[in-house]
């Protein structure tokens, strides 16, 4: 991981930290609660996969005291809910899934066909009063998500547009695609101290600074603008939230707020599983 500052305009926000993450076959893992995780807490994780060819089929496996966003660009997903249940989500389809006290899923990634497969994971820290409640899942089909000009809302507000899902805590993720020499201002709420931002593809500046597809740039702490310029066609996702000010008590599978939530969420996975195992699912 590199880490380094940027310095320009002092009128927008400015950069300060870039990766390109950690590549583990065809997902990069860009923010982990061991580095960036840290600094833009709730958002923890951050995965983007990139893959063509037979279906990846992952295991069942838990979670407790988060949430995951799912957002699938190009190809398609076969998903099991915390209820056992299949759904496939398409292309330009989103899944957020909130494991709450303990929860198992798994599913598959890809198609008979072999088409390409690209999107992002976004795992999300849970506060104290949702990181024991509830599991649940929640699907939205491409045309389900609400869009304002270039902008596409996968969680919480831009414009007036709102996103269906309801966010655990105040933040804002946000599916961005400009054309080339289009120019989009993020004027963020003043509470949202916390953003970052990670292009796709296609060539996009700000401040003068060109970023990279599939790395993370983090801004510096603040409420200040932040202006892109595509020089091509380009797209990127963009996240800003209000801090979260619990520590990250991390398990193997779990985000918690502290080690007594984390025992309550290992104990129920626990108990999970060997219900599981009965069955003959594991």
């Amino acid at each position: 991981m590199q880490l380094f500052a940027e310095k320009n305009s002092p009128a927008l926000r400015q950069i300060a930290y870039r990766t390109a993450g950690r590549q583990n076959g065809p997902a990069t893992r860009l923010m982990s609660p061991g580095d960036f995780g840290q600094l833009l807490k709730p958002f923890v994780f951050l995965d983007f996969f990139d893959l063509q060819g037979p279906p990846f089929v992952g295991q069942l496996h838990p979670h407790s005291g988060i949430a995951t966003l799912s957002y699938l660009i190009d190809g398609r997903m076969d998903l099991i809910d915390p209820d056992g249940k299949t759904a496939v989500l398409p292309k330009g389809g989103v899944e957020w899934m909130q494991a709450g006290r303990g929860m198992w899923h798994g599913g598959s990634v890809g198609d008979a066909e072999g088409n390409r497969v690209r999107g992002f994971q976004l795992w999300v820290a849970l506060p104290p009063e949702h990181e024991l409640g509830p599991s649940s899942a929640i699907f939205q089909s491409p045309q389900e998500i609400v869009a304002v000009g270039p902008v596409r809302v996968l969680l919480g507000s831009y414009a007036g547009a709102k996103s269906a899902i309801p966010s655990p805590s105040p933040m804002n993720y946000l599916a961005v695609r400009l054309k080339a020499g289009e120019r989009w201002m993020y004027v963020p709420p003043d509470e949202h101290t916390v953003l970052w931002v990670s292009p796709v593809e296609g060539e996009v500046k700000t401040n003068g600074i060109a970023l990279q597809p599939q790395e993370l740039a983090a801004f510096e702490r603040s409420n200040l603008a932040v202006e892109f310029e595509a020089v091509s066609d380009a797209q990127f996702v963009l996240g800003s939230a209000v801090p979260h000010p619990y520590d990250l008590v991390t398990g193997y599978y779990s985000v918690h707020t502290s080690q007594h939530a984390l025992n309550e969420g290992e104990a129920q996975i626990k108990a999970i599983g060997a219900r599981l195992r009965n069955r003959g699912q594991l």
